[in-house]
């Protein structure tokens, strides 16, 4: 599959072209990444070292935060490199790198949401049979089947892209390699690859969006049910922060995605990409964090552990 193309290079038009602001810039989207990383990370080692946190809903949790970290660490380091080196320059093959992995990625926190709906669904619905249906083996499965869909669609849109030819233009407006902005500096016909990106994205995002939220109808059917006010809080609290995490992504998503050709050049979609690439893996570990009891007190008991550990050695 050969790329026909005249071009060696693209340049990234970054998000903003004023000298003074790119010191700041860099400073402030550091301090993201880094929180993000740390936040992250912190639930992942909470997960795997608090054996009261070896359930499905966890495990499912740990999954979410480490594909934030992938989808973070995807476009942040390209772009702190751009503010600080102040090149914009990325060769053809590390731009279709990084719209492979970007889309992988984003294909797959999508369907996990889904997957996080109905292992949600499962453990308040049927709560007799969860750890029958939500066992091991089960998750691995569904996990498995996530990162399947996600490479295949990642790479077909992929591989249509290598395809085309580039020969105009060689700036993309944006701080990193996505797959619109990457089709309006083609120069060959990219009508099939519009088809694809609508189609697929269209099929997996309505797809997706039905399996997350249709467990929902269940859930707070059932919630209504419940007698008990503390049972029910917590159920709430649980789903509010997944349903927070599924109208951020997809409302930024779309946006993004299903828009006219034309309006991908306003000022506005920097701040939209900004935001489901920056910001959104920040704030998922803080929603989870935050609202979840099981959590807090794991990461309490991690810090009374440590202090002991400290005194010990210290005496």
């Amino acid at each position: 599959m050969e790329n026909q193309t005249a071009l060696k290079y693209f340049f990234l038009s970054g998000l903003s072209d004023l000298p003074a602001l790119q010191f700041p810039l860099f400073l402030f989207f550091l301090l993201i990444y880094l929180l993000t990383l740390i936040w992250n990370l912190l639930i992942i080692v909470l997960i795997v070292t608090d054996s009261h946190l070896h359930v499905p809903m966890y495990f499912f949790l740990g999954n979410l935060a480490g594909l934030d970290l992938c989808f973070s660490s995807v476009t942040v380091p390209r772009m702190l490199f751009d503010l600080h080196s102040r090149s914009r320059r990325i060769t053809i093959m590390s731009c279709m790198t990084q719209v492979f992995f970007f889309i992988f990625f984003a294909v797959s926190e999508v369907f996990l949401l889904s997957v996080m709906s109905y292992d949600r669904y499962t453990a308040i619905c049927q709560p007799l049979h969860y750890i029958q249906i939500m066992h091991g083996k089960m998750c691995l499965q569904l996990t498995s089947s996530i990162w399947c869909v996600g490479l295949t669609n990642s790479l077909v849109h992929t591989c249509y892209a290598l395809k085309l030819s580039y020969c105009g233009t060689n700036t993309i407006d944006n701080f990193f390699c996505d797959l619109p902005q990457l089709l309006q500096i083609s120069c060959s016909d990219i009508s099939i690859n519009i088809l694809l990106m609508l189609l697929l994205s269209g099929l997996l995002g309505v797809l997706s969006l039905k399996l997350t939220l249709l467990p929902y109808v269940y859930i707070f059917n059932t919630v209504l049910k419940m007698k008990i006010k503390g049972n029910r809080s917590k159920v709430v609290s649980t789903c509010t922060s997944h349903l927070t995490v599924v109208f951020i992504f997809y409302c930024s998503g779309m946006f993004n995605y299903f828009q006219p050709s034309s309006s991908h050049h306003l000022p506005g979609n920097k701040v939209v990409s900004i935001f489901y690439t920056v910001i959104v893996p920040l704030l998922n570990p803080l929603i989870y964090s935050l609202r979840n009891q099981d959590l807090r007190m794991a990461f309490q008991d991690a810090i009374k552990s440590s202090q002991m550990q400290y005194r010990w050695y210290a005496n």
